[in-house]
């Protein structure tokens, strides 16, 4: 039985007539941008997850950007990032001019070592940006201690936690700001891109309302210079008619997470890591990552077989080309660059069977027993 890596098909196809009625509804209201579709998914993602102010933006990366320049972090500051991420991450700092400031995961969980981010700490760190990698939640007590000991901003990197929580509460409010991406193979997918950023200070809600739409808050007058960075209507529409069945959808991966634990408990012998859930946090399992000495034999022995697997990164960061102006060549950064060799990522997803997870699991042991 093939499996997919990640049906998007199925899983926007159990919409299907609300998305259609959010279409309709926007088709027939002939207003495309900055409307009430905007202001009603920003209210319902805010109250979702306990903050009191959502900005929506284009993407991602343009949440992460624009947080920064309404922090007024630019050149000559320091933001402290994951050296295991996803580029955007890293991406969003160098936009905005400011410098990355690498630190090493914990080789539990992935995210970003509260313990080790203190030696990063400089007179010119302005911001700490922990990564909720994979659906799982960083530590963030211990970093946002840390933060108001020096005097410091913590913009989290929510991409992958849609519903993700911390201690008990959902993230979207711990630290300065939290943001969102919303593309479409999100626990939270758009039909496209979009993003967003919720945050309880109102003050930092109200410049990004500006920049994303010019610098502007009244039409025509430009008091910063802004961006063009704006969730369509659209986009807004289909994102509320999605996140009534976000939780149950959530739900749906942790039961194929807790399938993938038992079923795989035991391989320690074979070479293969489990994921490990934090006592502080309840994930969404966005992704599904092993990891294993002899990675990329196991993903083509899997595809021989016909589960699609991924690789969540191949590449650290600082080995990109984009980022060889650092001069960080091949052990700079050992934790992450040996998860980077090691990681596999299985098929998860709200739409997968427990058929098709058993299939998963009879494959990878007969794959590792051969090895």
């Amino acid at each position: 039985m093939p499996v997919p890596f990640l049906d998007l098909k199925q899983i926007n196809l159990a919409h299907k007539d609300a998305l259609m009625q959010a279409f309709e509804r926007v088709l027939d209201s002939g207003w495309f941008i900055m409307g009430e579709e905007l202001k009603r998914f920003e209210q319902a993602w805010a109250d979702y997850c306990g903050a009191r102010h959502c900005v929506g933006v284009a993407n991602g990366l343009d949440a992460l950007a624009l947080s920064l320049r309404a922090m007024d972090i630019g050149p000559g500051d320091e933001v402290i990032v994951p050296s295991n991420t996803y580029i955007a991450s890293w991406l969003a700092v160098t936009h905005v001019g400011a410098t990355v400031v690498p630190v090493e995961p914990d080789p539990a969980s992935f995210n970003i070592d509260p313990a080790r981010i203190q030696a990063a700490i400089t007179p010119r760190t302005r911001a700490i940006m922990p990564v909720h990698l994979y659906g799982q939640a960083a530590d963030l007590e211990p970093i946002l201690a840390l933060a108001q000991r020096h005097g410091l901003r913590v913009l989290e990197d929510g991409a992958q936690a849609h519903g993700a929580r911390y201690q008990g509460q959902r993230l979207g409010a711990h630290g300065d700001a939290v943001a969102w991406s919303f593309y479409p193979g999100k626990n939270l997918g758009a039909l496209g891109d979009g993003g967003a950023i919720t945050t309880n200070d109102a003050a930092l809600a109200e410049r990004l309302r500006a920049l994303r739409n010019y610098g502007s808050k009244r039409k025509y007058h430009n008091k910063v210079i802004g961006y063009n960075s704006r969730l369509d209507e659209l986009q807004a529409a289909l994102l509320n008619a999605k996140l009534g069945a976000l939780d149950a959808e959530n739900a749906q991966r942790a039961a194929v997470a807790a399938q993938y634990l038992a079923g795989l408990a035991g391989l320690a012998g074979k070479g293969l890591g489990l994921p490990k859930v934090p006592d502080h946090g309840e994930p969404v399992w966005h992704l599904f990552v092993v990891r294993h000495a002899q990675r990329d034999l196991l993903a083509l022995r899997l595809a021989e077989a016909g589960i699609a697997t991924v690789i969540h990164y191949p590449v650290a960061p600082h080995l990109q080309p984009a980022y060889a102006f650092m001069g960080q060549g091949p052990g700079s950064y050992p934790i992450s660059e040996a998860m980077h060799r090691e990681v596999l990522s299985l098929p998860i997803g709200p739409t997968q069977t427990e058929a098709e997870t058993r299939e998963v699991i009879a494959a990878l042991k007969q794959t590792l027993a051969g090895l």
